[in-house]
């Protein structure tokens, strides 16, 4: 496997390769891949939405981890959040332009997901079952 020196030819090493240990991108990577940001930033891909409507189309999220994660991707300008003049007042989120652009990549891993998740699934069957098994 190559490491991040072989890769760059023993060139200094780029502050936002995200190869590196001190690049600042891996927190908002973080940000995207973990399972409820990818989710809500896909589930945004339709349009604005609030809070309770993305509760029920992002199925099994917490209350908690949803306004977690919502302020986690308001913070880094994936999302912009409005509050309404309602009573009680709601709050709608919409992806931004940024929030867009790292939305779709994520929508085709989730496709890929979807495609793959029998293939997968079967191969850790059969994982489990020659590691159980033995040799």
């Amino acid at each position: 496997m190559l490491n991040s020196s072989q890769l760059t030819g023993g060139t200094p090493r780029d502050p936002c390769d995200a190869f590196n240990s001190d690049c600042p991108g891996r927190e908002i990577l973080n940000h995207l891949t973990s399972r409820w940001g990818l989710l809500v930033l896909v589930a945004l891909q339709g349009g604005p939405l609030r809070f309770y409507e993305l509760r029920t189309l992002v199925d099994g999220i917490s209350d908690k981890m949803l306004a977690q994660a919502l302020r986690t991707l308001v913070r880094d300008g994936l999302l912009s959040r409005e509050v309404l003049p309602s009573v009680p007042p709601s709050v709608r989120y919409e992806l931004t332009p940024l929030g867009r652009g790292a939305a779709e990549p994520l929508q085709a891993t989730l496709a890929w997901v979807r495609q793959n998740a029998p293939t997968v699934l079967a191969a850790q069957k059969d994982h489990d079952h020659r590691t159980v098994a033995g040799p």
